[in-house]
């Protein structure tokens, strides 16, 4: 089992951690006993910090709130009565959206940066992570570099190795850190209108991206999760599949934590028959399509691609979305309106998307469902931290082969242009994450990728309809951005209008910002400051 550290505190700390956490010391912990609004406040707080949920709620949260009265306060009180209620509803007679109507937020510390990937699998669940970008890994828990330290590798005859390795990676990383913030200021010097804190946050923000890819994929990370038992139930079941030892064991502390607070719509995930039955289906298809792959393409050697490739599309998804614009206003066949709708001309189709979308003011105006009915799908070759914040798009399906170091490493310009030393500092880096990896694969094939720096490169595949186009593509290219995956969704917007040929669409998502970004902080820190100044 993996070690976690626990943090310790004073007897009135732990006195009120009580009353709204499911636990003291263990990494996963439900919130109880809190309004929903605090729940969300600490969660948005939690992505930009490198404290606990635990102790951030102690430090910020708990002087804001009227505590005096909870003293009293038990969790599991009326538990066994809801008990009885669901489960002539739910486990007796299996209506599983009940299960749909009772959610938890579960804070979920200490995972490393492969199993954050399997955390956030799910499209009915609601995720918030520690961001790399706000926080610096140069710092340590319990006095040791933030990495997981897989009980299996360690009790291998590469545990020391594994131990010295990441380390050195963490010792280039901090080394690295206070070099690129130096570079960040002679390159960008402070504007006059600018305050010290908001020139500092850019700064560190710009210094943070270009040292990020560094890290191995082994770096810890605490995840925020929001979802129903439903979801909870079918994440747990692939976790209990997962071939990653740690998702297999973190699912059983989570399934614990649960337990405690929606015990009945997670009564079927250990039941032999029902839970520990689809588990072993997942397990089994997995294996069964790996043999397959293996045995049919084993020796294949990669094609040279783009970064970035359209690999399907629907050539009259234009006329497609115009006629679902259509549809709900009238009263005809569908097939109907797709047959006039071919015949119109320029202006006419340009009223029906001007009337349709109407007057965006800011990318958070979004059109209707219409953009549902064409989709696009993309093979993408991106360094694993660009992959790591596109991932967390939910609606779109999205799919990745294991992260090994085969398919190379993107140095940041930022690194590059840092001078030699550093250039050669970083290549060292991924020299010896390459390395590690390589020492690891044939013994621990499942935890080899956490020798592997978020540098290097990942294949993914990503389908996705025009609104969850939309929706993404304008997030992720806004200036504050950061540049790995800018690069990414510029260019999937440029497909979609010059090789899909769908202008139109392209057109729509006036929001995407194709320009380059010196100082990507910088705009946001100004705004974050004038609204801290109005209120």
């Amino acid at each position: 089992m993996t070690t976690y550290f626990a943090e310790d505190w004073t007897k009135r700390e732990a006195d009120i951690l009580r009353r709204y956490v499911s636990n003291l010391d263990g990494p996963v912990f439900a919130l109880v006993n809190l309004p929903e609004v605090v729940k969300g406040a600490l969660f948005a707080r939690y992505s930009r910090t490198d404290k606990s949920l635990r102790r951030l709620f102690l430090d910020e949260f708990v002087e804001e709130l009227e505590i005096d009265g909870d003293a009293g306060i038990d969790a599991t009180v009326g538990v066994r009565r809801a008990e009885e209620l669901y489960d002539k509803v739910f486990y007796e007679y299996g209506d599983d959206s009940v299960a749909q109507l009772g959610g938890v937020h579960l804070a979920c510390e200490q995972a490393s940066n492969l199993l954050t990937k399997v955390l956030e699998w799910g499209r009915l669940m609601s995720y918030l992570e520690q961001s790399t970008r706000y926080i610096g890994y140069d710092s340590r828990l319990g006095g040791r570099y933030r990495y997981l330290r897989d009980p299996a590798v360690l009790a291998s005859p590469l545990g020391t190795r594994y131990i010295g390795d990441l380390d050195r990676l963490f010792d280039t990383y901090a080394a690295l850190l206070p070099r690129m913030t130096d570079w960040a200021r002679d390159r960008y010097p402070k504007e006059p209108s600018d305050s010290d804190f908001v020139y500092r946050q850019s700064i560190r923000a710009k210094a943070l991206d270009a040292v990020r890819g560094v890290l191995p994929a082994a770096s810890l990370s605490n995840v925020g999760i929001y979802g129903t038992g439903q979801g909870y139930e079918a994440l747990l079941l692939r976790m209990q599949a997962h071939p990653l030892p740690e998702a297999r064991a973190y699912g059983q502390l989570m399934l614990v934590e649960l337990r405690k607070v929606i015990p009945s719509f997670l009564r079927r995930v250990d039941v032999a028959e029902r839970g520990g039955a689809w588990a072993d289906y997942l397990a089994t298809t997995r294996r069964a399509v790996d043999e397959v792959a293996e045995r049919l393409f084993g020796g294949d050697v990669p094609a040279t691609s783009p970064e970035v490739e359209l690999i399907d599309f629907d050539p009259d998804g234009e006329d497609k979305m115009l006629a679902a614009m259509l549809y709900a206003s009238l009263s005809l066949p569908e097939s109907q309106i797709l047959d006039r709708v071919r015949t119109l001309g320029v202006d006419d189709r340009r009223a029906i998307v001007d009337a349709y979308v109407g007057n965006r003011a800011n990318r958070r105006h979004k059109p209707g469902r219409a953009l549902e009915r064409l989709s696009y799908r993309f093979d993408v070759c991106s360094d694993y931290g660009a992959f790591r914040d596109l991932q967390r798009h939910r609606m779109l399906t999205i799919d990745w082969q294991p992260l090994t170091p085969y398919l190379g490493y993107v140095m940041p310009e930022a690194v590059a242009e840092a001078g030699a030393d550093t250039r050669a500092r970083f290549d060292d880096a991924m020299a010896r994450s390459a390395s590690l990896y390589e020492a690891l694969v044939d013994q621990l094939p499942a935890q080899a990728g956490y020798a592997v720096s978020l540098a290097y490169r990942v294949r993914y595949t990503m389908q996705l309809n025009a609104r969850e186009a939309m929706h993404m593509l304008e997030l992720r290219t806004t200036p504050q951005g950061h540049p790995a995956y800018r690069q990414v969704c510029q260019e999937m917007h440029r497909l979609i209008a010059e090789q899909a040929g769908h202008h139109t669409v392209a057109a729509m998502m006036r929001f995407v910002d194709h320009n380059e970004t010196a100082l990507e902080r910088l705009e946001s820190e100004r705004r974050a400051e004038q609204r801290r100044q109005v209120t």
